[in-house]
């Protein structure tokens, strides 16, 4: 997600108590890839959970939320074994998670929506013109409905997933050994497969170096924690070789999401950097903060 501002800011309670908290501010028409309304729904279900920080408070274009003590995870930690098999269990433990309302799966309305958008858009730019003419999006649709028709096979459970599980979306607090699994913009009820197999793509970190995808050892290593959390080691070969298939088709579906986000993200670009017109005023227990401009 694009923000215009994370600020960590320090305030005092009527008690004399400094304590920190998080401001988030969203930049402008970050909610046409994102639906906050689901968002905001979903936070209170997952914080009661155990998961992400605690929801303080919301205004009109963002949020306060408390300050989670903890080093954010780079792509080299998720493939460390230790941790590799914490993420499983606190992955387990997020589908589990039951939010009220629709349990109907986003993922191809998104898919197709971003589809709808991405194949229309109109560049300025000569060179960004030329680029975008050479997307052949007849084939792209083609695609869609071949991977969509495919993962319809597998009959893929369908739970709330987080959708964007990337290294800069998992905290550390290694003196508690404790994980948090963070930021829920994109969480909605899609399928398990989607999930984890969107959470392997992110191996390849930022520069998207798809030679770190996980081998079979390692995803097995992740699902047997993920399917058994307490008796990795009883999970069975078919369930192992069930889960892997149905993840690594979905993978390919996490590519087609993310390359048609990528294309509607360049026009949301040209907008985002411009100067913010914030100028809200956050209130936090007796504690004013004004916040004009933009800030990163």
């Amino acid at each position: 997600m694009r923000v215009c501002a994370v600020l960590k800011v320090s305030v005092k309670e009527e008690d004399g108590n400094e304590v920190s908290v998080t401001v988030r501010l969203y930049g402008p028409n970050t909610d046409y890839v994102i639906n906050r309304e689901r968002e905001l729904q979903a936070i209170k279900y997952l914080s009661a959970a155990g998961f992400g920080a605690k929801l303080l408070g919301v205004f009109q274009n963002g949020m306060v939320q408390s300050f989670i003590n903890a080093r954010t995870l780079i792509p080299q930690d998720m493939r460390e074994p230790k941790l590799a098999a914490e993420i499983a269990k606190q992955l387990h433990k997020f589908h589990q998670v039951n939010i009220p309302g629709s349990k109907e799966p986003q993922l191809w309305n998104d898919i197709f929506r971003f589809y709808e958008s991405a194949s229309i858009l109109h560049f300025d730019d000569i060179e960004k013109r030329k680029k975008y003419e050479t997307i052949l999006f007849k084939e792209v649709y083609n695609e869609v409905v071949e991977i969509k028709e495919l993962t319809d096979l597998l009959n893929a459970p369908v739970v709330f997933a987080h959708n964007d599980l990337l290294s800069g979306n998992l905290m550390l607090n290694e003196d508690e050994e404790k994980l948090y699994i963070i930021d829920f913009e994109y969480g909605s009820y899609s399928y398990r497969g989607y999930d984890i197999g969107n959470h392997f793509n992110e191996y390849g970190g930022y520069d998207c170096d798809y030679s770190l995808y996980p081998s079979k050892d390692e995803q097995y290593h992740f699902f047997r924690h993920y399917l058994q959390p307490d008796k990795p080691h009883e999970v069975s070969d078919k369930d192992l070789e069930a889960i892997f298939i149905e993840a690594n088709t979905y993978m390919l579906v996490s590519h087609l999401f993310w390359a048609l986000w990528a294309l509607i993200q360049v026009i949301m670009t040209l907008y985002l950097y411009q100067p913010c017109p914030f100028n809200h005023m956050i209130v936090i227990g007796n504690v004013s903060i004004n916040r004009p401009g933009c800030l990163r």
